[in-house]
């Protein structure tokens, strides 16, 4: 399969008053076209930042982000400008990612009318199909984000960011403010137009039940490192790390009858400012040795199975 993106040791560093905060450090990792790769982990993990980063919402440290294998860790405002056609996102909140003075049609146009190679009937005819498409109402086009419940607003989002038939889109936790019913009929609804459309999706989410059911492949991070990568079902199947052992641990179970062995963590949770060389995991991991304060690197524990854990073996047998 094409690789369609690709990220080669990427960092986004933020100055703070007590140094360097390592929001996203030495990420690698790649998307195949028409597939999705989930990016999971805990809050402040750096998931976001490496979504914005991928698109360039936000300007890279170092490292490099390819695109068709091309090089567009830095580029211009027109390289840029041609490159938001074919690289979109939809935001977490529905409400705060749309502008409150602009209708739903305007909102879904924005877009067309960017490119400035549509007429003004072609903009209105590709919208309202759009419209249709992701499942909103014509008379709804009139109406402004106040006035739409919060499924309603997310499907503006999923348009907006669809309208020019993007190649690439970061769902930056697209369903998590969304009761759990409207949950279900929007990632349907990403579904199907991926499979429709041909799109790829890098999905940004903390929710293991919802990477499961969407991703093909799902990349673990944990303070601003990918520490476990490998195919969705394997994850679930054969965890590796032991913060993605606690993760999936946590996920509830639907039937009372099943006990499940939670992993409770303790211990502190490192600075993701200057932090030392390492594992940032160690300082809650039950089974940290020294050699733990090593620098850990995704290695190859057996069929493409990836995991940063220099003790992986021997925990896992």
């Amino acid at each position: 399969m094409e690789k369609l993106l690709e990220a080669v040791h990427l960092k986004k560093y933020f100055k703070t008053p007590h140094g360097m905060l390592h929001a996203v450090d030495d990420v690698s990792f790649s998307v195949e076209k028409g597939k999705t790769v989930g990016i999971v982990g805990e809050s402040g993990c750096g998931k976001s930042t490496l979504g914005r980063t991928l698109i360039h919402l936000l300007e890279s440290t170092d490292g490099k982000i390819y695109f068709h294998g091309e090089d567009i860790t830095r580029v211009d405002a027109h390289q840029l400008h041609k490159l938001r056609e074919n690289m979109q996102i939809i935001f977490q909140d529905p409400f705060s990612s749309l502008n409150p003075r602009m209708t739903t049609s305007e909102t879904i146009e924005e877009p067309l009318k960017l490119t400035k190679r549509y007429s003004s009937s072609e903009i209105q005819e590709i919208a309202a199909k759009m419209m249709e498409t992701v499942g909103l109402d014509e008379r709804l086009r009139h109406a402004y984000p106040h006035e739409l419940d919060g499924g309603r607003r997310q499907r503006i989002g999923i348009a907006r960011a669809l309208i020019l038939n993007p190649e690439f889109v970061v769902c930056d936790e697209p369903v998590s403010a969304l009761d759990v019913s409207i949950q279900a009929q929007i990632l349907n609804l990403m579904q199907d137009l991926q499979e429709e459309r041909g799109f790829t999706y890098v999905f940004i989410t903390h929710d293991l039940s919802v990477v499961r059911h969407i991703s093909d492949e799902i990349c673990v991070m944990y303070l601003g490192q990918m520490i476990e990568k490998c195919g969705a079902k394997e994850l679930f199947e054969n965890p590796i790390h032991p913060y993605t052992k606690a993760l999936l641990s946590a996920i509830p179970v639907p039937d009372i009858h099943i006990q499940r062995k939670r992993i409770i963590l303790k211990g502190e949770i490192t600075s993701p400012v200057e932090p030392k060389p390492g594992c940032r995991f160690a300082a809650r991991c039950p089974y940290c040795k020294e050699e733990c304060s090593e620098p850990q690197v995704l290695t190859d524990m057996g069929g493409g199975h990836l995991a940063a854990c220099i003790r992986a073996k021997e925990i896992n047998g």
